[in-house]
């Protein structure tokens, strides 16, 4: 098997804009022989407007700050209790293109939810991750030389009520659920290492290193 390290970064809450910036700054800076990194993080409450975002989606964000960013995608909702994990892979050396990608993260929080005990599934026509009809992970990637940033939030243990503020993902209505009014007994820290684990085993990363911070 090739030799495949994976660096994971265990950042805490981060403000959006600070994390933002330090994956543009990470991947204009990184080489070909740059280690993939894999970063997990929550945000304080934040509007997120991807680039395919139209304001006319945002219905009532009250006082949650609304930041335009260059993920693809609509408008989403971040906010504590929620597990975002952002993937800074070089895709181009992994071998693969952008919709493998998308299929091996939205696969990645099937097997996490799974391990708990919950159901969820994929959509082709809408990316993400569901439960009953209601999404449970929301995802956005950015690709800049032929390597990724941004990833996936997964709705863990949070206050969903600021979703009532948008239309989450461009979608008029839809619903939104967390893993904790599925399965009472989830934590933020099993979901957490169970993101790695399947990061892991489905991208083929062998060797694994932990470090706190950027």
């Amino acid at each position: 098997m090739m030799h495949r390290p994976l660096i994971i970064r265990e950042l805490g809450q981060q403000d959006y804009s600070t994390i933002w910036q330090a994956m543009r700054d990470f991947t204009d800076q990184r080489s070909s022989t740059s280690d993939d990194e894999l970063w997990l993080v929550e945000h304080p409450p934040v509007y997120t407007l991807g680039q395919a975002g139209k304001p006319e989606h945002l219905l009532n964000p009250n006082d949650i700050p609304v930041i335009k960013t260059d993920r693809g995608g609509q408008v989403t909702y971040h906010g504590p209790g929620q597990q975002v994990a952002y993937a800074l892979f070089d895709i181009r050396r992994l071998g693969i293109g952008v919709r493998q990608l998308v299929t091996t993260i939205e696969q990645v929080v099937v097997d996490t939810l799974k391990d708990v005990s919950i159901t969820g599934y994929p959509k082709p026509d809408a990316p993400g991750v569901y439960v009953d009809e209601k999404k449970i992970c929301s995802l956005g990637l950015r690709i800049r030389k032929g390597c990724s940033y941004h990833g996936l939030a997964l709705n863990v243990d949070m206050d969903l009520t600021p979703f009532l503020g948008i239309n989450p993902c461009g979608y008029q209505g839809l619903e939104m659920v967390d893993c904790k009014m599925l399965n009472p007994l989830v934590s933020l820290d099993d979901i957490k290492q169970r993101i790695c684990d399947h990061f892991c085993l489905k991208v083929g990363y062998n060797q694994t290193t932990h470090k706190s911070g950027l």
